[in-house]
């Protein structure tokens, strides 16, 4: 395992898919990630690149070809090389190359930087079009948040914390994975969202309309903790495996397609552009306490 730390929490890495597998905060003694029981889910923290969400049909086409895609991309299975490790910071890479050209017809520089300070954690998505072309892409985070957080509590004494109150909808994701065009109220003039496993029983929460741009789990019978924040992500997708013990707060700059979706790359909801030769940067920081 690869890691960063200082005086107050350790954070583990794993350089395939430059995923996050361990936050430990040495104050609290707490792990703050899942444990990726295989059981339930057997991921800790994946990066979604270069696409989030699923595909109609999984496929896409560009330029008159047609290309299939895993759901939320290739980034998480590949293997990342380690550009700089310092104690402090830690930056992962992944290049275009053969194998990415067949499921992905641009050349890219796609890094990860993971930052310490205190015991805040902060990753920054850094996508560089190393095209002639203009890139698109759309680029998140997944991670999953232990819950509940202390031996012996329960999964129902935790709840979200929104920083602003919300009247945001969800929008349902349908059987066949692609995402509804019309929302159902789950936020009315509150900044509370209880924690119930059955609130996950029919996949992801997914919000375009929250106007927080942090999210806290806290709990009513402890002050432990973590608060997300993820300015400069239009997208937010709340999401647990059925019956586990986890929640993930998922910033996305991306979304997945929709029942009337085109299929074409460039028509996708939330899809993003960079001309050649310029970078996009986007970060998101979690505080554990």
């Amino acid at each position: 395992m690869l890691t960063i730390e200082n005086e107050l929490i350790r954070v583990g890495f794993t350089a395939q898919g430059a995923e996050i597998i361990k936050i430990y905060n040495k104050e609290t003694g707490l792990d703050y990630l899942w444990n990726a029981d295989p059981a339930y889910w057997p991921k800790f923290s994946p990066v979604l690149f270069p696409v989030v969400g699923g595909l109609k049909g999984g496929v896409y086409a560009f330029e008159g070809n047609s290309y299939a895609l895993n759901r939320h991309g290739f980034a998480r299975e590949n293997m990342f090389e380690v550009e700089s490790h310092t104690n402090d910071c830690i930056t992962f890479v992944l290049h275009a190359s053969t194998k990415t050209l067949q499921l992905y017809p641009f050349l890219f520089k796609f890094s990860v930087i993971h930052t310490i300070s205190n015991n805040q954690l902060s990753v920054t998505y850094k996508v560089e079009n190393k095209d002639s072309k203009v890139l698109y892409f759309s680029v998140g985070a997944h991670p999953a948040f232990k819950v509940p957080l202390v031996e012996g509590d329960d999964y129902s004494n935790y709840y979200l914390s929104f920083n602003e109150i919300e009247n945001a909808g969800i929008y349902p994701i349908a059987s066949d994975g692609l995402i509804q065009h019309t929302s159902v109220g789950l936020l009315n003039d509150t900044d509370v969202l209880p924690l119930t496993k059955p609130l996950f029983y029919k996949d992801a929460l997914i919000f375009k309309e929250l106007k927080s741009t942090a999210i806290s789990i806290l709990n009513h019978k402890n002050k432990h903790g973590l608060t997300l924040s993820f300015k400069g992500f239009p997208y937010m997708g709340i999401w647990a495996f059925k019956d586990a013990d986890f929640v993930c707060i998922e910033p996305w700059c991306g979304l997945g397609d929709t029942e009337t979706s085109t299929g074409l790359l460039q028509d996708k909801e939330g899809i993003l552009t960079l001309n050649s030769g310029n970078i996009f940067e986007a970060t998101w920081d979690v505080v554990c306490f």
